[in-house]
């Protein structure tokens, strides 16, 4: 929370502060942008493969300081610590990725107009780029934008969330390699993204988060004329055929739903399941939730830590209770979770219509809505009908259903039988309302570039189709 010019970082797991650090106002920005700038020239000079030594480096510290930089993220963010050190193990995958891609991707050769001349496409980088993370993936979502953005050469200013800003500073003091400015970190809340976005010596953003901030974000950078990207979450759909082991489709389900409290973008918060084996997939889904383990994010054996925050857990329990309320009935969970802590037990619901809440908003937590289908086309319907499409997930062993799904599903990532699995090669992001550009991937890279066409004729003479025009003059040839 944001208190007198101050971030008060508070432990979701206990309610206690942690830390207080200053919020960064416009004299410092104003410095900020100054030295990125140079930074920013500096960087330039670099050489494609020196620049992958860098990265290879940040990598190698990043794996190094897993240990350190998990436990302060599970401190501030509450996620459990072994998804922690994981998110370290693949942030550091993300550096290595771009350092390497990065060196064949300067641009290509068009075909020419004429046979003597040369055309080239060279890609640039865009200037300064601001950066603005959420809370649940602070380390990977930065570096989903950092690392693309810096190995383009581009200059960073990293705004972390402020609620989990610790493990952000921690990460860039590690950072070596760098010249001076080219990666920055600034702390506060809206109003310092805002003054961010909006000022002059940033010349694009890059932002993850909701879609009600991420419109303010578009504006901003309308009005400015500076690109976007922009992921603004989802509503993810999960669809359970009749043709596969429901055990494990169950176990999967409840982690695409629970994982990190259920508190990532591409979490699964709509399950459609084919009507034939809708009631072992809800029986076996109640028996994965209440096996789960709630309790100490710093606990090997805890699978499920708190909410980041008192108004997330809020936003849940008002969607579960306007469903209750409405008719849905509670298989598993429903309530809080402890004494101290922003703990919420994983819930099953059954009986949901597409009207509540739980299933057409973004509920962001631990919840498992399971309604029963009876094809997968109409699964498939269901699927497209909000106005979200970041991912989607299915469980089939049917090869057509795949292909079915893989073609008709409004997503921007399909995963088939291996939920939420990322891949630094491949291109991620929203379609409809979920976003606009890719992050990872070549796609991430150009997403960071300036395409420049460069046209060279080494012959100074006077062409043909130039003044005075006159009879016999091919008009086609004119116009090239």
């Amino acid at each position: 929370m944001t208190e007198n010019g101050r971030l008060k970082v508070i432990n979701p797991a206990t309610e206690e502060g942690i830390e207080e650090i200053p919020t960064t106002g416009r004299a410092e920005l104003d410095a900020v942008a100054e030295n990125a700038k140079r930074g920013f020239e500096e960087w330039r000079g670099f050489a494609g493969l020196d620049r992958a030594e860098v990265f290879h480096d940040i990598s190698r510290t990043l794996r190094n300081g897993a240990d350190e930089l998990a436990e302060i993220m599970t401190r501030e963010g509450g996620k459990p610590y072994i998804e922690n050190h994981d998110e370290v193990t693949w942030t550091a995958a993300c550096f290595d990725y771009y350092g390497e891609i990065a060196r064949d991707n300067v641009g290509y050769l068009p075909a020419p107009i004429e046979p003597q001349q040369l055309a080239l496409v060279i890609k640039e980088p865009v200037g300064t780029v601001a950066c603005i993370v959420p809370w649940n993936y602070p380390l990977l979502l930065a570096a989903w934008k950092v690392a693309p953005a810096l190995a383009a050469g581009n200059a960073v200013i990293l705004k972390p969330s402020e609620e989990t800003p610790l493990a952000t500073r921690r990460m860039t003091e590690m950072v070596e390699g760098l010249p001076e400015g080219l990666l920055q970190v600034i702390y506060g809340a809206g109003d310092v993204g805002d003054a961010l976005v909006r000022h002059p010596g940033v010349d694009m953003v890059a932002f993850t988060g909701s879609q009600e901030t991420g419109r303010k974000v578009g504006v901003a950078a309308a009005e400015r004329l500076i690109r976007a990207n922009l992921e603004l979450g989802g509503k993810d759909p999960f669809i359970i055929c009749d043709d596969v082991d429901i055990e494990i489709a169950a176990q999967g389900a409840v982690w695409a739903a629970c994982l990190n409290a259920g508190q990532v973008c591409t979490s699964s918060e709509r399950f459609y399941v084919e009507r034939g084996v809708a009631r072992d997939f809800i029986e076996a889904s109640r028996a994965v939730v209440e096996s789960l383990n709630v309790g100490d994010p710093m606990d090997e054996r805890t699978d499920i830590g708190p909410m980041i925050n008192a108004k997330g857990r809020e936003k849940v329990e008002r969607h579960i209770g306007e469903a209750l309320s409405n008719g849905a009935k509670l298989i598993a969970g429903g309530e809080r979770h402890g004494e101290r802590g922003f703990f919420y037990k994983p819930t099953v619901l059954t009986g949901v219509e597409h009207s509540m809440r739980v299933m057409s908003e973004e509920t962001f937590g631990p919840v498992v809505p399971i309604v029963e289908v009876g094809s997968l086309d109409e699964a498939i319907a269901y699927a497209n009908s909000v106005p979200y499409g970041l991912g989607a997930n299915v469980y089939t062993r049917n090869f057509e259903k795949m292909l079915r799904c893989m073609r008709k599903l409004r997503a921007g990532t399909v995963w088939i039988n291996d939920p939420l699995t990322d891949n630094d090669a491949a291109p991620f992001g929203g379609q409809k309302g979920s976003g606009i550009g890719r992050e990872l991937g070549r796609e991430g890279l150009e997403a960071f570039q300036e395409s420049k066409h460069v046209h060279i004729d080494p012959r100074v003479e006077k062409k043909e189709w130039w003044y005075p025009y006159g009879p016999g003059e091919d008009p086609g040839r004119r116009a090239m």
